[in-house]
C-alpha cells in the first residue's frame, strides 16, 4: 500500500464514517430519551433513498401510502383513548397525523416536483412523520416496559418494515443523481462533489443538533427527559411529546442519510440494515449516551471498514462488527452493577 492508496481509503472511510455518525447520533438520541434501541433506524435510510428514486421515476412511492395508513390508524387509536377518558394531546396529534401527511400527499401527488431539491424535500416530508407515528403505534403503549421488551419490539418492527420495503420497491436496487457533479484533484487524489456534499451535510447536521440541544428550550427539555424521565415529567415536560420529537428527528436524519448515499451506491430494500448496524457499533462505543464518543466511533468504524476492504475484503464486515467485543469488555470492567449502586 502506497500513500495514494492510503489517502483514497481514508477518503472513503471518512465519507462512510459521516453517514455512520448520523446513524449513531439518531440511535443515541432515541435511546437516551425513550430507552428504545431502535433497530429499524436503517430502514429510514433505505426508505429515503428509494422514495427519492421512485419520485424521479414519476411514480407515487409506497412510503406515502404507509404514511397515510399510519396517520389514519393513529387518529383512530387516539379517538379510542379519548373515548375511554385518557387525556390526548390533539395539537401534536394533528401535526403528526394530519398536517404533515397532508403536506406530503400534496407535495408528492399534486405538485410533483421535477427538480432534484424539490424531490429531496418531498422525500423528507414523507419520511419524517413516519418516526413519531411508528413511536405512537409501537412504542408509546409500552413506555414503561423493560429495555429487553422494547428491543424485541424493535426487532419485530424491523422485520415488518423490511417486508414492506420489498413490497413497495421490489428486489431491484436504485441509484439517484448526485447533488453535485464537481470533480476535484487534490494532490493526485480524485474527490467527487457528492463526497463533499456528504461530509458537509453531515457536519452541518451535527452542528445544528449540538446547537439545538444546547441553546433551544425544546432541546433542553429533551436532554432533561434523557437524564431523568420522572423528574422531567414532574417539572411539566411532556415526555410523550419528547418521544414523538426524538423519533421525528431520527426519521429526518435517516431520510437525509438515504438521500446522501443514494448517488454513491445502489440502495436495495434491505440496505439500511447493515448501515444501521454499523451506526449501532459507533453508538455502543459512545455507550449509547455520549454524542462526541459516538461520532468518534463512527469515524473509527468508517476507517476500519475502508482499510479492511483493502487488506481483507471478504472479512470487512466481520472485522467491523468484532470491534464491539473489546468495547463491551472494556465497559464491563469500568462500570458497576446496578445492584451495587442500589
Amino acid at each position: 500500500m502506497d500513500l495514494q492508496i492510503a489517502l483514497l481509503l481514508a477518503q472513503d472511510g471518512i465519507v462512510n464514517g459521516a453517514v455512520y455518525a448520523l446513524m449513531a447520533l439518531a440511535l443515541v438520541l432515541v435511546f437516551s430519551v425513550t430507552r428504545v434501541i431502535f433497530i429499524p433506524q436503517g430502514e429510514f435510510v433505505a426508505f429515503g433513498a428509494l422514495t427519492m428514486a421512485t419520485l424521479q421515476a414519476g411514480r407515487a412511492p409506497g412510503t406515502l401510502w404507509l404514511l397515510l395508513a399510519l396517520a389514519a390508524l393513529t387518529l383512530l387509536v387516539e379517538a379510542v383513548r379519548h373515548q375511554r377518558g385518557i387525556a390526548v394531546d390533539w395539537k401534536s396529534t394533528a401535526v403528526w397525523a394530519v398536517v404533515l401527511p397532508a403536506l406530503a400527499a400534496l407535495t408528492t401527488l399534486v405538485l410533483a416536483p421535477a427538480s432534484l431539491m424539490g424531490q429531496a424535500f418531498a422525500t423528507l416530508l414523507v419520511i419524517t412523520p413516519l418516526g413519531p407515528l411508528l413511536y405512537r403505534m409501537a412504542y408509546r403503549p409500552l413506555a414503561h416496559a423493560t429495555v429487553l421488551t422494547l428491543l424485541i419490539v424493535s426487532v419485530a418492527l424491523h422485520g415488518v418494515l423490511v417486508g414492506l420495503g420489498l413490497l413497495f420497491f421490489g428486489a431491484e436496487g436504485s441509484r439517484t443523481p448526485a447533488f453535485s457533479e464537481l470533480r476535484l484533484d487534490l494532490g493526485g487524489i480524485p474527490v467527487s462533489g457528492q463526497s463533499l456534499v456528504v461530509m458537509g451535510v453531515a457536519s452541518v447536521l451535527v452542528t445544528l443538533m449540538f446547537l439545538f440541544f444546547e441553546r433551544s428550550i425544546v432541546g433542553k427539555a429533551l436532554r432533561a427527559t434523557a437524564m431523568n424521565r420522572v423528574g422531567a415529567r414532574l417539572m411539566g415536560i411532556p415526555t410523550e411529546l419528547s418521544g414523538d420529537l426524538s423519533f421525528a428527528l431520527a426519521a429526518l436524519i435517516g431520510g437525509v442519510s438515504g438521500l446522501l448515499i443514494a448517488p454513491l451506491t445502489t440502495v436495495y430494500y434491505d440496505t439500511g440494515f447493515l448501515i444501521g448496524l454499523k451506526g449501532f457499533v459507533a453508538a455502543i462505543i459512545g455507550g449509547l449516551a455520549s454524542y462526541p464518543l459516538a461520532l468518534a466511533g463512527a469515524l473509527l468504524v468508517g476507517l476500519l471498514e475502508s482499510f479492511s476492504s483493502f487488506w481483507a475484503s471478504a472479512f470487512k464486515e466481520v472485522i467491523v462488527f468484532t470491534l464491539i467485543i473489546p468495547v463491551l469488555w472494556w465497559r464491563s470492567l469500568n462500570s458497576r452493577h446496578v445492584e451495587d449502586e442500589e
